[in-house]
């Protein structure tokens, strides 16, 4: 059972480095999405958070409000291949 220790200047987990060093495989499969500061000497130098990556949410997620002005696909620059 993994224990954190919670700041009470703060709401964020936190855990020290050493504690994070023993139990890192099962803080890895625990971590939320808030995530898990890491510490050392009592000083934040880390945060463990989950890996998003659920590229389907981004399907059509700017749809109506990007529009394209111009050629996207030209520079403007011309150019000769055989130059």
């Amino acid at each position: 059972m993994t224990t954190f220790i919670i700041s009470e200047m703060s709401t964020e987990k936190t855990i020290s480095a050493a504690k994070f060093k023993e139990q890192c495989l099962a803080l890895i499969d625990q971590v939320t999405e808030e995530g898990l500061v890491i510490t050392k000497h009592g000083k934040p130098v880390a945060k463990l958070i989950p890996v998003r990556n659920n590229c389907a949410d981004l399907i059509g997620k700017f749809e109506g409000k990007v529009s394209v002005k111009g050629n996207i696909l030209n520079t403007g620059v011309g150019w000769n291949a055989e130059s």
